[in-house]
Order: structure tokens, then C-alpha cells, then sequence
């Protein structure tokens, strides 16, 4: 018989380093801002539920001051053709430290997630690193990762799991991820709306459908079986996005909770793997609203749990768990 489904949740977690390259960045000050105070009520939250979860750090935000990150930076950097995709010219607007700049260092925050019983920290890349743009490398990717890798060593983390940023999956760097000890990566959902795309090639076709996949199912419950492979690292898909809350949408709300809340259901029933992710930085702005979303989705999840056995996971006691033993690292 198959195991008991499983919930796994995953947090992109970058703050300014997430969005940099952004035009409306100005705009969305308040939702970095509002992370910061996001982070504890998740943590809350998450214990209240017994939740288990990835927290994937961008490695800029273990610096705590301006000094160790600019020593902390891999020997060699990307080169994309789109200049504005790199976070390193920006580096003159860092601050001090932690406190004069909350918005690009986040030790505190990491040291709290840490505190947390059940709380994976792994890792973002170091410098929110795009493996599809034109320009960078395998070289370059290696050292990013390897000064990730490093700043988390410096602190007594090691990091075990990634999740590239914007869901580049570069299937050529796994093989790097694997000699560096990363034993899972979050995969994209098996369907051609998430296929892993460049900057260049997403559309405003592709966004408009997956944000309409969130209200009503256009591409099935995206939940699956793993199997114990030698595979290293393994992929965890995942399953969807947790939205944001919208003043816009909020007619909706009911309908985007019922599309998660079946996916669930589902993934219970038939013992699958159910995984959903967001930002810390989502819950930013109406974070009452925010946690009352994920509120009831916890509380569905602890019906499951309880009528079906299903468990919560981060990826790391996942990838332990469908690991060969004899397998590499």
C-alpha cells in the first residue's frame, strides 16, 4: 500500500533581492516591509498546525552587514544579457546592516525561522540566480551556489534543498546541485503552463491562464506519487502558488479556497504529494486576510490528517524519506 498523502510548503523566501529587477519595485516597498512581520505570524501559524516547511533563502539576506556581504560574493557573477536582471550594480544601495536596510538583510529572521521546531532553511541561491536568462553559465551558476552554500556554512546551516528562482530549472546544473550535497530541488507542475520559461518567453497568455488555474481547474489537482529512487537531487514538484489576497478578486475568494482546499482532498484520497508554495513577501499587505486564507487551509489539512493520515513534510524529510540508501549525494 502506498503512504499517506503529504502536504509540503515551500517559501521563496528574498525580500528585495526577489524583485529587483522589477519597474515596480517602488510600488511594492510595503509588501517587502510587511514581510518582515509575515515571517513570525507564519511561524505562528505553522506551529499552531504542527506544519512543516521549506524556507528557500536568497543567501544575500544571511549577511549582516554591508561589509561580509560584499566579502561574501562569489568570485564570479553572471553577465546577462539583460543587465537589469543583475542584482550586483545594485549593490552600492545596500546599507549598513540589518537595521538601516531591512529590506535586503534578513539574519534576524533567519535565526528566528531556525527557533522554529520543523523549519527547513535552504536555499534561493545565493544572489536570486536566473539559470535560463542568456549570458550566465554553469561556471557562474557553481559559484553562486557555492557562496550560498558558504554564507550558510559560516552560521551553522546546511543547506540540503533548492528552489531556483522564477522556477528556472536548468536541468544541466542538477548534477552541480547533486556534487555540492543538495539532495531536492521544487520542480514545476507536469503541465505546459509551467513549463520553466526565460524571462523573455513568458506572455501575458501564459500569466492569465494560471491565474484563472487558481479559481477554476484548467490543468488538473497536480499531485502525484514519488518512489524511491537513486536520483539525486530529487524533484518535488510543485503543486500550485498560494495567491495573494486581492481587494480586486475578493468576490472570489471562496472559489480560489475551493480550488486548494479539492487539490487537498484529493491528494489525501489518493495518497499523493500536494505542494504548495508563495513568498513571505505575498502576506506583506492584508496579512489578516492572508492568514485567514492559509488559516483555512490548515485547518483542512488537520481534517485530512486526521481521516486520512496524511502528513506534513518540508523537502528535506521528503528527499530523505524516497532516497535509496545506497545512493549518492
Amino acid at each position: 500500500m502506498e503512504p499517506p498523502g503529504g502536504l509540503v510548503i515551500s517559501l521563496d523566501f528574498e525580500l528585495y533581492w526577489g524583485v529587483h529587477d522589477s519597474a515596480h519595485l517602488a510600488a511594492y516597498t510595503e509588501n517587502l516591509l510587511g514581510a518582515r512581520s509575515a515571517v513570525p505570524a507564519l511561524l505562528a501559524l505553522f506551529q499552531q498546525y504542527t506544519i512543516h516547511a521549506t524556507w528557500a533563502t536568497v543567501g544575500l539576506l544571511f549577511c549582516q552587514t554591508r561589509s561580509e556581504m560584499m566579502q561574501a560574493l562569489p568570485a564570479i557573477q553572471p553577465i546577462y544579457h539583460n543587465r537589469g536582471l543583475s542584482p550586483y550594480p545594485k549593490m552600492l544601495l545596500v546599507g549598513a546592516d540589518e537595521q538601516s536596510d531591512p529590506l535586503r538583510f534578513a539574519h534576524s529572521l533567519i535565526e528566528l525561522i531556525a527557533t522554529f521546531p520543523n523549519q527547513e532553511i535552504s536555499t534561493h541561491t545565493f544572489a536570486h540566480y536566473y539559470c535560463l536568462e542568456t549570458g550566465q553559465t554553469a561556471e557562474t551558476f557553481s559559484a553562486d551556489l557555492h557562496a550560498a552554500l558558504d554564507i550558510a556554512q559560516k552560521y551553522h546551516f546546511s543547506l540540503e534543498s533548492i528552489v531556483f528562482p522564477r522556477n528556472q530549472i536548468n536541468p544541466a546544473y542538477l548534477s552541480i546541485c547533486k556534487a555540492l550535497g543538495i539532495l531536492a530541488y521544487r520542480g514545476n507542475p507536469a503541465h505546459w503552463l509551467y513549463a520553466a520559461r526565460s524571462s523573455a518567453h513568458q506572455s501575458w497568455l501564459v500569466r492569465g491562464l494560471r491565474l484563472l488555474d487558481a479559481y477554476i481547474n484548467l490543468s488538473s489537482h497536480h499531485s502525484y506519487t514519488l518512489r524511491a529512487t537513486e536520483t539525486v537531487p530529487l524533484n518535488i514538484p510543485a503543486s500550485r502558488f498560494l495567491r495573494p489576497y486581492s481587494p480586486r478578486l475578493r468576490r472570489f475568494e471562496a472559489r480560489r479556497l475551493r480550488r486548494i482546499l479539492d487539490d487537498l482532498t484529493y491528494a489525501a484520497q489518493a495518497r499523493k504529494i500536494y505542494h504548495l508554495w508563495w513568498h513571505p513577501h505575498n502576506f506583506g499587505r492584508y496579512q489578516s486576510e492572508n492568514i485567514a486564507f492559509l488559516s483555512s487551509i490548515l485547518e483542512h489539512f488537520r481534517y485530512l490528517q486526521q481521516t486520512y493520515a496524511m502528513e506534513s513534510l518540508n523537502m528535506r524529510e521528503l528527499a530523505e524519506r524516497y532516497r535509496e540508501p545506497h545512493s549518492e549525494a
